[in-house]
């Protein structure tokens, strides 16, 4: 239903743009004209496509990884006093 009346809008308004266009003097409004109707429409369209959510997304299947490993700070005596180093522990 979103996506029906987001089309009728950018076509409405592209339409409205294009009818409310007086005859231009010259070629050059003619094209500034084409151009912001054309900003316009792909805003709009755009702005449509981009909050529309995906039809079906399929399904996901996770798989158990390797055991979680972090790193731990640990204090040791090298000998000449503490020194901290890190080491990696699994669960």
């Amino acid at each position: 239903m979103k996506k029906t009346f987001a089309a009728f809008v950018a076509a409405a308004t592209i339409a409205g743009s294009l009818a409310a266009a007086p005859a231009p003097a010259n070629a050059q409004r003619g094209v500034a004209a084409g151009v912001v109707g054309g900003l316009i429409g792909g805003a709009i369209i755009g702005g449509a496509i981009a909050s529309s959510r995906p039809a079906y997304g399929g399904p996901v299947y996770v798989e158990d990884g390797p055991p979680a490993c972090r790193l731990v700070r640990e204090r040791f005596w090298d000998g000449y006093g503490w020194a901290y180093r890190r080491v990696e522990v699994c669960h």
